[in-house]
């Protein structure tokens, strides 16, 4: 067991990261610190003054290592990275720690506007980052309407004047040079355009396209005028959409944030040349105990770690204590000088008290729509949902309905579906798929269990909202064995919720419901018997194929791969052609031979491989 104290006492009086960890050498918490010796023993001493999160932190702490820097800015860079790396539990996590979306103009002959979350050195010129993918793909189509630039990846090199022009030209949104329609000085002047309309130039692109217009008009190309005439007008019209600020800041980012509870709305404006061109949200969990400026560090190191452009300038609600560190830090990873501060009057602050107070907005609608979906007095409109509850005797008419299947075929790659419907309405985006992992073999009753404690596992977990709302009604596809089954582990789990079972016939069609120990019958023209109907085959229809794609990657990878003479590409000229291993196995001799890239001699191969298998089967059966 480690000495924790005796560790405490060979502490360094130095800069660096400290790593917590618990009795399973998982990292719970990284940190950094001017004095290792001081920050790390503060954990260990006056708990009683420490925060809950702080003690419960300290509880689980069986170990500790720290890494020495040379400077404060070393370690705050060395803890970006460890809690990127690690997300550990006590820290602040960004929700989703995405790669934001840019723009890319790539540095070919004839370049590319392109969608992409990656930033590299390759020559391309980067625009960004947005906040959203849509966003992103927004400006570009507006962009391309504007300036005839390609988004296609044909090779022009190769391809020139053996292709015709396709659809993007005839509708304006390329100037075709892959057909030599416009030369490449024509070409790049247009891509140059778009270059100094994404850099926020637009007052002095329009005033470049006004002389271009006018000379086009002086030499009677008064088409060319016209198309320069209709890129002014676009251009002006989406610049008057934008918010333009009275002081020229250049490139600046707002950050502020609003608090509810636990709950934390960190927003983050965006000023391009002077005008706010975008914004982004993120949602912090776990922060009541925190204070304002604390959250905001955590932050700010996340979020810059992530994110390629960095501005001149960061205006701050709240001081972090870490100011001038951050400002050395950002002004490292830009190259040029970065100033964080907290603006004190004037625009600035206006501008920090605009974005406090739409965060406070995003924050209010976040945890409305949250607590819209998890409410229980819900309105059922639909008249089979109602129907259903006065069969069963519930005290008002389930909303939300969960039925799940397991599929398998002799325990092989068993599967199971949950599908959704609310107010008797399928919803798809809700839709689940579950591949077993604790049961083998054909267990229905241990496979179902074993889904039914993760569906609710996860509806406990803060950050997962996929699984947030919980059901009114369980519905599961068998009868007596599998209902026990699943009220055995909600007991166990302290889940309430009703559990029925879909039983059907000898004809495999819906019969009715194991409800309460007995069999509820539906009458088979009621609303509600053709709603459990319906329920039970979508369930079955989900595992189902949920399972063929397992099984066919599985009997496509065991298979196929096994004959000599078939790699890749034949493999998908035969699963292509055929369709299935099934009719590949049952394929002739001839019908190989015909399929795209077989010859007589794999042909045959494949061919004595399954009518082998065949007969050894048949000798030793």
């Amino acid at each position: 067991m480690v000495d924790l104290q005796q560790k405490l006492k060979l502490l360094p009086d130095e800069p660096g990261v400290y790593i917590m960890k618990n009795d399973k050498n998982e990292i719970i918490y990284v940190g950094k610190a001017v004095s290792l010796k001081n920050r790390v023993r503060q954990y260990f001493q006056n708990s009683k003054n420490h925060p809950p999160k702080v003690r419960a932190m300290v509880n689980n702490i069986a170990d500790f290592e720290y890494i020495i820097t040379d400077s404060e800015l070393e370690a705050l860079i060395l803890e970006c990275n460890l809690i990127k790396e690690n997300r550990p539990k006590y820290n602040i996590l960004l929700r989703d720690d995405k790669n934001y979306p840019y723009i890319r103009i790539t540095s070919e002959k004839y370049p590319r506007i392109m969608f992409t979350r990656k930033v590299v050195k390759d020559g391309s010129k980067y625009y960004g980052p947005y906040s959203s993918a849509y966003a992103v793909r927004e400006t570009i189509d507006v962009i391309r309407k504007m300036f005839p630039i390609r988004s296609c990846n044909i090779d022009i090199e190769k391809k020139a004047g053996k292709i015709r022009e396709c659809l993007y030209y005839h509708i304006g949104k390329c100037s075709a040079p892959c057909t030599g329609r416009i030369s490449q000085e024509e070409y790049q002047k247009i891509c140059e355009d778009v270059s100094m309309f994404l850099d926020g130039k637009q007052d002095k692109l329009i005033d470049m396209l006004k002389e271009e217009m006018k000379l086009a008009a002086d030499n009677l190309d008064f088409e060319r005028a016209a198309r320069l005439r209709d890129q002014i007008s676009a251009i002006e019209k989406l610049m008057e959409k934008q918010k333009v600020l009275k002081l020229d800041m250049g490139d600046v980012d707002v950050v502020a944030l609003a608090r509810n509870g636990n709950r934390t709305c960190v927003q983050v404006f965006f000023i391009r040349k002077g005008k706010l061109v975008d914004r982004d949200s993120h949602i912090l969990k776990d922060t009541e105990e925190m204070e304002d400026g604390e959250i905001m560090a955590a932050f700010l190191k996340q979020y810059y770690s992530e994110v390629s452009f960095i501005p001149r300038e960061v205006l701050l609600m709240c001081p972090t204590g870490e100011e001038e560190l951050l400002s050395r830090w950002l002004s490292e990873r830009r190259g040029s000088k970065v100033k964080v501060f907290v603006p004190k009057r004037g625009e600035k602050l206006d501008l920090v008290k605009m974005v406090k107070n739409n965060a406070e907005e995003t924050l209010n609608k976040t945890i409305a729509l949250s607590n819209s979906d998890k409410k229980k007095d819900r309105v059922v409109t639909d008249k089979a949902s109602i129907e259903l509850a006065d069969a069963l005797g519930l005290e008002k008419p389930p909303y939300r309905l969960e039925a799940y299947d397991i599929s398998n075929i002799q325990g092989y790659e068993s599967v199971a579906s949950m599908v959704v419907f609310e107010d008797g309405r399928p919803k798809k985006s809700d839709y689940r798929r579950f591949k077993i992992k604790t049961v083998s073999g054909p267990d229905d009753y241990s496979s179902m269990q074993e889904v039914i404690i993760r569906r609710f596992e996860h509806s406990k977990r803060e950050d997962d909202d996929k699984f947030a709302v919980l059901p009114d009604l369980i519905l599961i596809d068998g009868g007596h064995g599998h209902v026990n089954a699943i009220l055995e582990v909600l007991k166990d789990m302290k889940v309430d919720i009703p559990v029925c079972g879909m039983v059907k016939d000898d004809k495999h069609k819906t019969r009715g419901l194991i409800y309460m120990g007995g069999e509820v019958g539906l009458p088979i023209t009621s609303r509600a018997f053709k709603l459990i109907a319906r329920i039970q085959e979508e369930a079955h229809r989900f595992a189902i194929t949920y399972h063929r794609v397992l099984r066919d990657k599985a009997v496509t990878k065991s298979i196929l791969d096994d004959i000599i003479g078939i790699g890749e590409a034949r493999k998908k000229a035969l699963l292509s052609h055929f369709g299935s291993i099934e009719k590949i196995k049952n394929a002739t001799l001839d019908e190989l031979k015909k399929v795209k890239g077989m010859n007589s001699k794999t042909a045959l191969s494949v061919y004595e491989y399954f009518h082998r298998q065949g007969v050894e089967k048949d000798k030793g059966d």
